[in-house]
This record gives C-alpha cells, structure tokens and sequence, in this order.
C-alpha cells in the first residue's frame, strides 16, 4: 500500500491546513471530469481521497503513524498484544528477515500480526470525501452530481443551496459495510458577482442623466432583474443594498443575504454638436454658479 504522506506530497509532521491544502489541490488537478481521457489520472484521484480520508481524521491518522497499513486493524492487533501480555508475554526476538515478534510487534508485516490476527482481514467501513466544483448559480439553487465511487458504482447526490468554498456535504452510506461519502465543494468564481459569505457584491451601470437627474435602473440578480430606483446627484462608487437578493444560508436556504450593487456612472460617447453645445452650457452655468455663489459669500463677509 502506497504512504499516505508521499501520496499527498506532504511530511509526517503536516498540520492538518498542510493535508487539506494538499488534497485540494490534487483533488482538482486529478479529478474524473477534467481528465476524462486518462485513466491513470483516476487512479491517482482514488488515491489522493483514500490518503486524505486517513490523514485528516485525527484519529485514524494517529491509528497509521502507529501500524501502518494495518491501522485499520488496530484495535486487534492491540487486544492480542494485551492477552499476551495477561499470558505472561513475549520476549522480542528478531528472526533473521528482521521481522519482529513478540509483544509490542507494529503489525507492519510482522509475524505476531500473522499468528493472531484475523486471516478475514475485516475493515470497518472507511468514509471518504469527493471533491465537487459548482458554479454560483448551482451553489444558489442547489444541484445534483454523479459520483463514481471507488468500487465502481455511480450515484447521484444533491448538493443543497448556500454551500460555499469548503463546504462539507455529508451523504449517508449508501448500504451495509460502506463508508459515508463527505462532498467537498469548491465554488467557480463568477464574472458578476463577488462573494462574502452570504452577501453578493456587483457593479451596476448608470447612465450619466439618470445619475443627475434620478431614474430607474435594472439590477441583474441571480434570480433576474429588479429594479433599483437612482436618487438624482447619485455619486460614482455610491452603493446600494438589496436585501434578500444574496445567497442563502446553508442551514436555513429560507434566510438569504444581500446584494450590494455599487454605481458606475456611464459617461456618454459619441456626442453630437447639439449635446456637446448643452455641455458647454451647463458648464458655463456651473462655472456662473460658482462664481456667484462665492461673489455673495464674499459680499456677505464684508458686511458682517
């Protein structure tokens, strides 16, 4: 059996961000659906999930830092190192391959392994975790995935609304002597939107006039587009939220979050002689304006 570790390219000392860095990595460069034409990539993706489905449990990584291939065997290995130890137990004693025998043998190999273990070889059931890239739309709505599972079988599994990048989706064994299977999902960045937990940010484009003037606009949500209505004087970079128009809650898909929609003023191209004369007008008024306003602010002083 290949070393867990060097599967996952990491040392025996790896914190467990270290092991899950690793798997996801590999996960995604290995995985069925970006390696249809490969089938040694298939196998290197069982691999990466068998090591990582050890190395980050806790557990069950302490149980193979200990025995090795046979941790899965462990708590027999540990019984008959007990009962012959209430035997009176054995001395250890090196045959001349270098197999240990006698009590405290790791069970990698070993003859007191041999001797007491059962020939059955019987594994618990060993849960494994499946790497699930969606889209937004899919983390949104909800989606469903066909897995294929180590022993040949394809199921269909849901993925519920509101996962996010490291979401754990837990699926049930499918029967007796089978594992449970973890979904870890990944979310696709998305042209439009920026996520933050529940909340969506985006940008929305506004016509110069409706931004002085006030207006309507059309939103886009992930559920279609709603309309915004745009005070006059809105400034460039000004933002808005919507409430409710963001993601939904894992644990509660009724509660969602918001969308917060930033304004990007549009300014405007291709003017003609006319448009381009009431610019000159409008800033020549604004210029009057101004200088009228300080000419009164002024006067207003020298009065006081």
């Amino acid at each position: 059996m290949a070393d867990y570790y060097g599967v996952l390219g990491v040392s025996r000392n790896a914190s467990e961000k270290d092991i899950r860095q690793a798997y996801r990595k590999l996960a995604r460069q290995y995985h069925p659906d970006v390696n249809r034409d490969d089938p040694a990539a298939e196998d290197r993706f069982k691999s990466v999930n068998e090591a990582y489905g050890v190395l980050s449990d806790p557990d069950k990584r302490n149980r193979y830092d200990k025995y090795g291939d046979n941790w899965e065997r462990s708590d027999q290995i540990e019984q008959e190192q007990a009962r012959a130890h209430n035997m009176g137990g054995f001395t250890w004693t090196n045959f001349g391959d270098g197999i240990p025998f006698g009590r405290g043998a790791s069970g990698r190999g070993g003859i007191f392994e041999t001797l007491f273990s059962d020939p059955g070889g019987f594994a618990p059931p060993r849960s494994v975790e499946h790497p699930v890239e969606v889209t937004l739309d899919e983390a949104y709505h909800g989606s469903t995935r066909l897995l294929q599972l180590e022993d040949g079988r394809r199921i269909e599994v849901k993925i519920p609304p509101g996962v996010d990048n490291g979401s754990r989706v837990h699926i049930p064994a499918g029967g007796p002597g089978q594992g449970d299977i973890y979904l870890l999902v990944s979310v696709r960045s998305h042209p439009t939107y920026k996520r933050q937990g529940k909340d969506l940010n985006s940008e929305t484009e506004v016509p110069l006039d409706v931004a002085v003037l006030g207006g309507g606009v059309n939103v886009a949500t992930l559920t279609g587009n709603v309309s915004l209505t745009i005070p006059a004087e809105t400034q460039n970079g000004q933002r808005f939220r919507l409430a409710g128009r963001g993601m939904p809650e894992l644990s509660n898909p009724g509660s969602k979050g918001s969308l917060y929609t930033t304004v990007k003023v549009v300014l405007p191209t291709g003017l003609g002689d006319a448009e381009k004369e009431l610019f000159e007008k409008l800033r020549d008024l604004r210029k009057d304006g101004k200088t009228g306003a300080g000419a009164g602010a002024a006067a207003g002083g020298s009065s006081s």
